[in-house]
């Protein structure tokens, strides 16, 4: 019997290693150690100069006016003189104790939650109008956005002419007795036309917070909710509305600063008049501080109005976070 040996393997050729490429290698993050750079120094290359500037411009004037509502600074002197003293809570004791003050306060909540409320709806509806498939919804958006372009005081003079001259002469031609009047001069209507005014000017910003919200939902859902047979307004309150809770969160949130913050349109539209009988609390601090020259007063107010905001919008945040539902 032949016995058929095997064959030896020829020793194969050594074959040189392949170079890897260049841009086959993962990229390390410019932050990391393996890009031979320390955490610290790339951050400082590349936020150096917006750090510096928040801290210069936010955070240490925030500081010091905190620290200056301790002590009874003229405004005149130098901060870094410290040719004041330390008067304790006296500011504040001061400052809750004035009745135009708190007079100021309660008005502003109602010019707040007549904005608040009254622009969000505006928004909404002019989202659901400009992403229902309407012709031309395109300039339609940037028609409603327009108003939020003009500033605060351009915007007051603007409606002082409307509420003067067009609003009366209307009233006047069709007989509608609360169009006759000018709006300015009467208290009660003059905080009326100051929630139309930054309403019409704060809509069409919101708006664009909830064309967003609206166009991320996925059509499969609300394919489904058509099928089931539930009509339009079904579809917004138990589908729509639930998706969007983040956009609405912002546009809320967004709605409640702006409105505690109004200054330069109740400056131009009535200057807190008649008898500061439209004077919200931004005002208030302003004239507190620059017609009545008591600085650290009115620095006791702001940080007050500043702890109100705070409080209201953490407020406003916990409780949204319990609406939202995952997609």
């Amino acid at each position: 019997m032949t016995v058929i040996e095997p064959i030896e393997s020829a020793k194969a050729t050594p074959t040189k290693p392949t170079p890897k490429r260049s841009g086959s290698a993962p990229t390390a993050h410019i932050f990391s150690r393996e890009a031979g750079a320390q955490p610290v120094r790339g951050f400082l290359q590349f936020a150096a100069i917006p750090t510096f500037a928040f801290i210069a411009v936010v955070t240490i004037p925030f500081v010091v006016g905190i620290l200056l509502s301790f002590t009874n600074w003229s405004g005149i002197d130098s901060v870094t003189s410290f040719d004041y003293e330390f008067t304790g809570t006296e500011n504040y004791r001061e400052a809750i104790g004035d009745k135009d003050f708190r007079a100021t306060l309660t008005r502003t909540t109602v010019y707040v939650i007549g904005v608040v409320v009254f622009s969000n709806l505006a928004a909404l509806g002019l989202a659901l109008l400009v992403t229902s498939g309407l012709r031309g919804q395109n300039a339609f958006r940037a028609l409603f956005f327009t108003p939020n372009l003009i500033g605060g005081v351009i915007l007051g003079f603007i409606w002082v002419f409307v509420f003067r001259n067009m609003f009366t002469w209307f009233g006047d031609l069709v007989g509608v007795g609360f169009l006759q009047n000018n709006w300015l001069v009467d208290p009660e209507q003059g905080i009326l036309a100051l929630v139309l005014v930054t309403v019409w000017q704060l809509s069409g910003y919101l708006m664009l917070i909830y064309i967003a919200g609206l166009v991320s939902i996925p059509s499969e859902i609300l394919e489904a909710a058509r099928v089931d047979g539930a009509s339009a307004f079904q579809q917004l309150i138990y589908v729509k509305l639930r998706l969007i809770v983040p956009s609405i969160a912002v546009s809320v949130f967004l709605a409640l600063r702006n409105a505690f913050l109004a200054f330069d349109v109740n400056l131009a539209l009535t200057d807190g008049g008649p008898f500061r009988s439209t004077e919200l609390v931004t005002l208030n601090v302003y004239n507190e501080a620059f017609k009545f020259g008591n600085f650290a007063t009115a620095q006791a107010k702001a940080v007050l109005l500043f702890l109100i905001i705070a409080v209201l919008a953490s407020v406003q945040v916990l409780v949204s976070r319990r609406f939202e539902v995952e997609q």
